[in-house]
């Protein structure tokens, strides 16, 4: 005999076991979008000089090469190109282009440990939607649609998270 009152299915959708999976593609998804993008953010393509040749005497002849580094000194935020832009849009203070930029690449890896990790999930899931939320705003006022349509997925990944955050099984802090 079922029972169909509205508790004992409540019970059962929080030991549903493809609802856990689909919280779980997506909390790992969402976690490694955000933690890469910002890691992303402290990267630079930069050209070294190096000598081919000339060990026994030789000629050595010289290229240059093109090697991804990361580091605190490479910080970018937001992209140069886009930031000069933003910075031209009458609705963009050029004091809060300044601070988000400089917090951008942070929070998205601090976003995204939280979510990978299980910490305060729902809070790590409502911050993550709100960064892409707003990096949405400036591709509006900057009127690059397919931008705009690839982060409104990006948003919509996270309030299915949200919602299906309740079958959430591994959490190292929960709220």
């Amino acid at each position: 005999m079922s029972d169909s009152s509205p508790t004992a299915s409540a019970d059962n959708n929080s030991s549903d076991p493809a609802s856990f999976y689909a919280y779980l593609i997506l909390r790992v998804w969402l976690g490694l979008r955000a933690l890469v993008t910002g890691i992303e953010k402290f990267s630079a393509t930069v050209t070294k000089e190096v000598s081919v040749g000339g060990e026994d005497g030789g000629f050595a002849i010289t290229t240059e090469v093109q090697t991804k580094e990361y580091g605190f000194s490479h910080y970018n935020g937001v992209p140069e190109a886009l930031y000069e832009k933003l910075a031209e849009e009458p609705l963009m203070p050029g004091f809060a282009l300044s601070i988000y930029s400089g917090v951008l690449g942070y929070a998205l890896i601090a976003v995204g440990v939280m979510i990978l990790a299980g910490i305060c999930s729902r809070i790590a899931l409502l911050v993550s939607g709100l960064i892409w939320a707003s990096l949405t705003v400036g591709l509006i006022m900057l009127k690059q649609d397919a931008g705009i349509a690839w982060l409104g997925m990006h948003v919509a990944l996270t309030v299915a998270a949200l919602l299906l955050v309740k079958h959430n099984r591994f959490a190292a802090v929960e709220k």
